[in-house]
């Protein structure tokens, strides 16, 4: 017979590294990503709604605005792309609220793991929906007549400053889901924060016609200043200081409100 291996003469095997931070994050993102794959019926809001306002808009008041569809087009639809990937953001919120309800993130706070890695994978599914709403609202302001002066390369840059502006933002509604019970209440909330700043904003009409006190918050209103800058880098005419001024709040919400999303998270 076989004498049995006991324990003090089992081979020594080294422990195992622990995953980094960027492994953890990405083992997340793809958990964002499988969640299109599981519920492919989440994107209908997402893109739908876009879809709606760049038709309605375009052929409803277009010739109004600006004496005909293709020219109200021109300089409607990088404004459509900024209130989308703000609109999106308020999704951050509503899935983090779903996943704390479920009792998900208290196991993942129990896991060895890097404290941010569940936020960065709800970043990367953000940036997923960011990027395939963005490209299909494109894909019909082209079908449409629309044509971006700046080509490929100023579509590329105005595709990562969305990206940079929805990081951004979705912290805002992720520190709200944590302070909100439910998923549609974050909804809410979210919404009746953002309509103000999307719509008396310059993505629609030209500020020009509002009445001077309005004109003045549109001016310095981040939609706005966002709106700005997309437009010059689609259209060839950005300016150094349009860029840093649209990226201006998206960097000050991730420095201020990462941290705080960290710290709610460790206190529950």
């Amino acid at each position: 017979m076989t004498e049995p291996t006991s324990l003090g003469k089992l081979p020594q095997a080294a422990r195992p590294r622990q995953p980094s931070a960027i492994s953890n994050a990405l083992v997340f993102g793809w958990r964002a990503v499988l969640k299109f794959k599981h519920v492919p019926e989440q994107l209908f809001d997402l893109v739908m709604t876009p879809i709606m306002f760049t038709l309605l808009f375009t052929f409803v008041f277009g010739g109004a605005l600006a004496g005909s569809p293709s020219e109200y087009l021109q300089v409607f639809l990088p404004g459509i792309l900024v209130q989308t990937v703000v609109f999106n953001a308020v999704y951050s919120g509503m899935g983090l609220s779903t996943d704390l309800g479920k009792g998900l993130f208290d196991r993942f706070r129990s896991l060895p793991i890097w404290p941010l890695a569940p936020f960065a994978g709800l970043m990367a599914g953000d940036v997923l929906r960011h990027l395939i709403a963005a490209s299909i609202i494109l894909t019909i302001g082209l079908i449409l007549g629309y044509r971006p002066e700046s080509g490929p390369l100023g579509v590329l840059a105005a595709f990562v400053m969305l990206v940079a502006i929805g990081f951004g933002m979705g912290w805002v509604f992720i520190v709200l889901g944590f302070l909100v019970r439910t998923p549609t209440t974050v909804m809410t909330i979210g919404f009746t924060f953002l309509f103000p700043l999307v719509f008396a904003s310059n993505i629609m009409v030209d500020p020009a016609t509002m009445p001077g006190w309005l004109r003045g918050f549109v001016d310095v209103n981040p939609v706005s200043l966002m709106t700005t800058a997309l437009r010059g880098l689609m259209g060839g005419g950005a300016t150094p200081s349009e860029i840093g001024l649209a990226l201006i709040a998206p960097a000050v919400l991730t420095a201020v409100l990462a941290p705080t999303t960290l710290w709610l998270y460790l206190r529950r």
